[in-house]
């Protein structure tokens, strides 16, 4: 069953026929809100807000941990993360879609692995490629097939916030290598690699980058919604043409 999680303009899923919801307790405490059930195209699919269904719970409070625990035990064996971005490199425009493959991790604090605490052994998973090579190859297909432009490719790195940047600090993380910035993206994909379930991230194009195009002198927020709303709706067609062509990947 392919999992979805939905970030920045991403709460619910439109073209998700909802069975039933789940409130899901775990060792690692509450996830971010209910697991909503579901059929998209006949597959069956969950849903879960990242930050809540009301958008309440700031990147560096998201407890990433129970919400992959919950993921897995209620059955999910595949998960595409859908997350808000900002474009770095100098072809990424606000509204691009881009499948990225490396991730460098700025974060700090974070509860970010499950192998920690009394008597638990130390566990080292290997992440040198982050997102599941067949998940992401399933999602540029599917972009393609549905006629959708996609990047296919581009290094995410992952900030604390929930500010945003400098552009003194969007220069440095161009420096070293990074295409895209978001708040979300780090532990999310190593707790999915430490409980082994195939993972690969979505990330919308929201907005230039600090500094960068429309934000060299700020970010113009009165533009995100209106960015986030057009684009969503490519997204949900490229995550329909995903679990309606290539169902070898949701209903393993």
């Amino acid at each position: 069953m392919l999992a979805i999680i939905g970030g920045s303009g991403l709460t619910k899923l439109s073209n998700l026929d909802v069975s039933h919801r789940e409130v899901a307790r775990t060792p690692y405490g509450e996830p971010s809100g209910a697991l909503t059930f579901g059929r998209i195209c006949n597959a069956e699919v969950v849903f879960l807000a990242r930050h809540g269904y009301g958008h309440a719970i700031p990147p560096h409070m998201v407890n990433y941990r129970a919400n992959i625990w919950a993921l897995k035990e209620y059955g999910a064996t595949h998960i595409v993360s859908v997350a808000s971005v900002g474009g770095i490199r100098d072809d990424l425009n606000p509204g691009d879609i881009v499948i990225p493959h490396q991730i460098i991790d700025y974060t700090w604090g974070r509860k970010s692995t499950y192998f920690d605490g009394n008597g638990t052994p130390v566990v080292h998973v290997d992440f040198t490629e982050p997102y599941d090579g067949e998940l992401r190859r399933l999602l540029i297909q599917a972009a393609a097939e549905a006629g959708i432009a996609i990047k296919d490719g581009g290094v995410y790195g992952a900030t604390q916030g929930p500010r945003l940047e400098t552009a003194a600090e969007i220069c440095r993380y161009e420096r070293e290598g990074v295409d895209v910035v978001g708040m979300t993206g780090m532990p999310e994909a190593v707790l999915a690699r430490e409980l082994e379930i195939p993972y690969a991230a979505i990330n919308l194009v929201a907005n230039h980058a600090a500094g960068r195009g429309e934000s060299t002198h700020g970010i113009r927020f009165e533009r995100l919604e209106e960015t986030l709303q057009e684009a969503m709706g490519r997204v949900r067609t490229v995550i329909e043409r995903l679990v309606g062509c290539h169902t070898a990947c949701c209903r393993d």
